[in-house]
């Protein structure tokens, strides 16, 4: 059997959750990046990387997926900071190189918390998982994820500010429908 069929019992195949695990992978990425072409290019390089090792992976490819992505995205941030990248042709708005400063800093003050909370932080918040899903893709109970959140978040807050953490988009969940985790 190979990573694109799935027999019937077995687990979905690859082709059937690439969309899925696309988006995810290109939400983590654009949420640290902030730019369209470098998360789409990130984005294909994760797929490829999850459809490599689908065998292995498919029972938690979402938490995989996130993991990869969260990683080429701060291997991204790492390489510009190195300044290994040209500078674009064209200047960038004054909003943009805020933006662009903000998630550098969202990325310095990430790598200073546990390796728990920063999974947790970028699993919901990055990723937009459910804190059941988050509890699930982790091996542990719901209560720890809150309470890894909880300490993440406070600690994001204290070295960022509260109005930077709680930014629509930089770190806040998507909105979800009622009764939803």
């Amino acid at each position: 059997m190979n990573a694109s069929t799935s027999g019937p019992g077995d687990r979905p195949s690859f082709d059937e959750r690439a969309a899925v695990l696309g988006a995810l992978a290109y939400r983590v990425c654009f949420r640290i990046l902030g730019d369209r072409h470098d998360a789409q290019d990130l984005t294909q390089e994760a797929l490829a990387r999850t459809f490599a090792r689908w065998r292995r992976v498919a029972g938690y490819d979402e938490a995989w997926i996130t993991r990869v992505a969260t990683n080429l995205a701060l291997g991204e941030v790492r390489r510009r900071d190195r300044g290994r990248r040209p500078a674009p042709p064209s200047s960038p708005s004054p909003d943009v190189d805020a933006l662009v400063a903000q998630r550098a800093e969202l990325v310095q003050v990430l790598r200073s918390l546990s390796r728990r909370q920063r999974e947790v932080v970028a699993l919901r918040y990055l990723a937009d998982l459910p804190e059941a899903d988050v509890a699930r893709a982790l091996g542990c109970s719901v209560g720890t994820v809150k309470q890894h959140a909880s300490r993440g978040l406070a600690a994001l807050r204290a070295a960022l500010g509260p109005t930077s953490v709680d930014t629509p988009g930089l770190l806040a969940p998507t909105a979800r429908p009622e009764g939803a985790t």
